[in-house]
């Protein structure tokens, strides 16, 4: 399978972005921007411009598909993060329940860290049980900006943390 990689600047920095022909595999906030791919599909054309209406405050739902790699638990995971409405957030405890098993906490907070489609596949929206931000891969700074972002437009407030 071909990989094709293309960066987008959003208002927080570069975001690395990787699709095959047909869907996307991975969105991930970077330091620096390397190498991008002479050719780039429609996905990922499509993809920049769903990115720019979401930092733009126009689009709380991305409508591409998504072709993220892991394990059976992990592809679980990424399927309830995805449930998580814009604008809400919940805690590890509440998405281990949703799973099914309270006692899968920490394997549930495993397969949120190692997201690897950021922001479409919505792991920011996990939250400590007393509603602190903890762990996020692309920067706690990166999170703190999306909850922000979501809770504005969703609620036209700003009451986070």
């Amino acid at each position: 399978m071909t990989l094709y990689k293309a960066y987008y600047h959003s208002p927080r920095g570069p975001i690395e972005l990787v699709s095959s022909e047909t869907g996307v595999k991975e969105v991930t906030f970077v330091k620096e921007v390397g190498e991008k791919s002479l050719e780039q599909p429609a996905i990922l054309r499509s993809l920049k411009e769903q990115l720019k209406s979401y930092f733009e405050e126009d689009l709380q739902n991305f409508n591409l598909n998504l072709e993220p790699e892991g394990t059976d638990f992990q592809k679980r995971v990424w399927e309830e993060l995805c449930q998580i409405p814009y604008g809400k957030t919940i805690s590890y405890d509440e998405l281990a329940r949703k799973l099914g098993d309270p006692k899968v906490i920490r394997a549930a907070a495993s397969a949120n860290g190692k997201n690897p489609i950021g922001i479409l596949i919505p792991c920011h929206r996990v939250i400590g049980k007393n509603g602190s931000l903890v762990g996020y891969a692309g920067g706690l700074p990166n999170k703190h900006f999306l909850l922000d972002l979501e809770n504005r437009v969703a609620n036209g407030v700003l009451e986070l943390f």
